[in-house]
């Protein structure tokens, strides 16, 4: 039964996705609803909206009373867009249209170690996803965000930064992480180096007329093709899982654009030391599927990193889901 059950894994994720686009989880309050008042708020059919919610109700997503109506439960509030901790976007973006041309190719990318994009759509994941499908693009930034803003703070209360008067956040998305440590470094000057796309949407904060604007420069660009940015300290939080050659790319700019004694302060998710293996693991099939990358292990991330030529001065967890290794690069 466990196996009928895991074959139909996609119906789960599908009925997540619905959820999440139907809304239903921000129309849902406190109090449990009748699903026909449920399918009035969010315009669909009461019959298959019951289904929907019945299904889910099965993984705890949603609960369904005795009496025929739903209520809330802790994951589905999740699902909510003003959730403090909300997964609304990171679940859309896990279940986007791209992947489920993806995934049925998995066997494929096992054999072959290459990603599968490249063949469904003829380019590179991120200019299939910025080219042809903006609307993925743009959930996939808010997903991102969504990220950033809920680890940003916990970054900057790690990282001790005194001494440093530059940081550089290099495939920062909006700019989070920056901000967060230029909030706790009134005297320190930032840059955010990102996609043309993803900067021009950066925190209000950083850009023109906001209270960090003077103290951030933001830079178009990709950090693979080059790092047109100096500064003393260099963060790169959550994108080296791409492709080898493209993390090695990224590296070695970084290195060539700080030179001897820059701090390098490398941010991920570790596969071999996380409380949610079952999320991590999957998400390193999606990489491999995608880009062809992978999420790391410790050994793997300690080998990437020295193999650039950075020396690891410290590993240190920044939450129970990220692991932040403080290099250098030597004289």
């Amino acid at each position: 039964m466990r196996l009928r059950e895991l074959v139909f894994g996609a119906a789960c994720a599908a009925a997540v996705r619905a959820a999440a686009r139907l809304g239903v989880a921000d129309a849902l309050g406190d109090s449990p609803k009748a699903v026909e008042d449920l399918a009035a708020v969010v315009k669909t059919e009461a019959k298959p909206l019951r289904r929907l919610l019945r299904a889910l109700s099965c993984y705890g997503v949603f609960e369904e009373r005795p009496d025929g109506t739903f209520a809330h439960t802790g994951m589905s509030r999740l699902l909510r867009e003003d959730a403090p901790d909300s997964l609304r976007d990171i679940s859309l973006w896990c279940t986007e249209p791209w992947t489920w041309d993806a995934w049925p190719r998995l066997d494929e990318a096992v054999r072959t170690g290459r990603n599968v994009v490249e063949d469904l759509y003829g380019k590179e994941f991120f200019s299939y996803l910025n080219e042809d499908a903006p609307e993925s693009a743009d959930v996939f930034n808010r997903a991102m965000t969504t990220s950033s803003e809920q680890s940003a703070r916990e970054v900057a209360a790690l990282l001790d930064l005194s001494g440093s008067a530059s940081v550089a956040d290099v495939g920062g998305g909006q700019g989070h992480v920056v901000a967060s440590l230029l909030d706790k470094y009134p005297s320190m000057h930032g840059s955010l180096l990102d996609l043309p796309r993803v900067v021009d949407n950066a925190v209000p904060r950083l850009r023109e007329g906001g209270d960090l604007a003077d103290r951030v420069r933001i830079v178009p660009g990709d950090a693979r093709e080059s790092v047109p940015v100096k500064a003393d300290v260099y963060v790169i939080k959550n994108i080296l899982e791409w492709d080898d050659a493209s993390t090695t790319r990224l590296l070695d700019n970084v290195i060539r654009a700080g030179g001897p004694g820059t701090r390098v302060v490398v941010i991920e998710n570790l596969v071999d030391d996380t409380p949610s293996m079952r999320f991590s693991t999957g998400m390193d099939l999606l990489l491999l599927l995608n880009v062809g990358g992978a999420k790391h292990t410790t050994e793997s991330m300690v080998t990437r990193l020295t193999s650039a030529g950075l020396v690891i001065d410290d590993v240190s967890p920044v939450n129970p889901y990220l692991h932040a290794f403080d290099c250098h690069v030597p004289g």
